[in-house]
């Protein structure tokens, strides 16, 4: 028995070092399996929060961009320049989709991104103390202009009264401007030159004699008149006959037939006005009227009767 274990020994003199190399072996093995899979963790963790980084930058560049669009609208709704932020709009933009597509690069991106959301949002800030700016200029010149909308209307109305002032001044001046014909007094007059006053026989008539007054008028301007008269028969018609200077004038827009006429040169002074009318046929009995016209108004009226 002896001589066995003895052989026994003899033959496996290293089985303990044997042990002792697996189990060095085993435990690098297990410090190595270790390792990797502390490193695989913390890749993980890093590839966590990488993908949350970008989340985050994408999620802060969006809001930028919104903004920007806010701005954009609003300070050109307010008449100010765009350009500028349109251009930083279409930069954000480019560099979103480089963000978005270049895995290579993302980590550069993300942390060169990061550093210029404080750029941005400084930038909106001004953009929004020049909004302000823009609005209080606007609320100026819109309260300037509502003012002189007002200003504007004050002033067609005293101008609208001035003319009506001046219309109805005009309208005053012209009426106390008109002629007057006084005393009309119609002859008859006969072959042997006797005159005889307002009534009277058509054997008596060789002539009428017509005569009346211009009135003195100082606030009628100097300049010459045409005067028409008429002599309407108890019927109503108008003693007429073109070879004795008869004619038509028009009164009120309307055309009406005149006897005889006469051109004087008016001085604001009284002047005496005598006519004569070639009697032709006989003239009708009765009442007959003598109208004296100018400048479209009626001078004054006579009356002469035919027995």
């Amino acid at each position: 028995m002896e001589n066995t274990s003895e052989n026994s020994k003899s033959i496996n003199p290293f089985t303990g070092d044997r042990k002792k190399v697996f189990y060095w072996v085993l435990a690098i093995l297990i410090l190595i399996l270790c390792f990797f899979i502390y490193l695989s963790i913390r890749l993980g963790n890093e590839n966590e929060r990488q993908a949350q980084e970008l989340s985050s930058t994408i999620l802060q560049l969006d809001s930028i961009s919104g903004e920007l669009d806010q701005r954009i609208l609003t300070i050109k709704e307010l008449g100010g320049e765009v350009d500028t932020l349109i251009k930083v709009k279409a930069q954000l933009e480019e560099e979103k989709k480089q963000l978005l597509t270049s895995q290579k690069y993302q980590q550069s991106l993300i942390s060169t991104l990061r550093g210029k959301v404080d750029g941005y949002q400084e930038l909106l800030l001004m953009k929004d103390e020049e909004i302000n700016e823009l609005r209080a200029m606007n609320d100026q010149l819109l309260s300037e202009n509502n003012e002189l909308k007002v200003e504007k209307q004050e002033l067609n109305q005293s101008i609208r009264q001035i003319n009506q002032e001046k219309s109805q001044l005009q309208e005053q001046v012209a009426f106390a401007s008109r002629l007057k014909a006084e005393g009309l007094t119609v002859y008859a007059v006969n072959e042997s030159g006797r005159e005889r006053a307002s009534e009277f026989r058509n054997r008596h008539i060789s002539q009428l004699k017509i005569t009346f007054t211009v009135s003195e008028n100082k606030v009628a301007p100097i300049e010459g008149k045409t005067l028409k008269i008429r002599v309407v028969a108890p019927d109503g018609n108008v003693l007429f006959d073109v070879t004795k200077g008869s004619g038509t004038f028009l009164f009120q827009g309307r055309e009406m037939f005149y006897t005889l006429d006469q051109e004087i040169l008016y001085d604001k002074k009284s002047q005496l006005v005598t006519l004569y009318y070639n009697k032709g046929s006989e003239f009708a009995e009765g009442n007959h009227q003598v109208e004296v016209y100018t400048d479209d108004y009626l001078m004054g009226t006579g009356t002469f009767v035919v027995k």
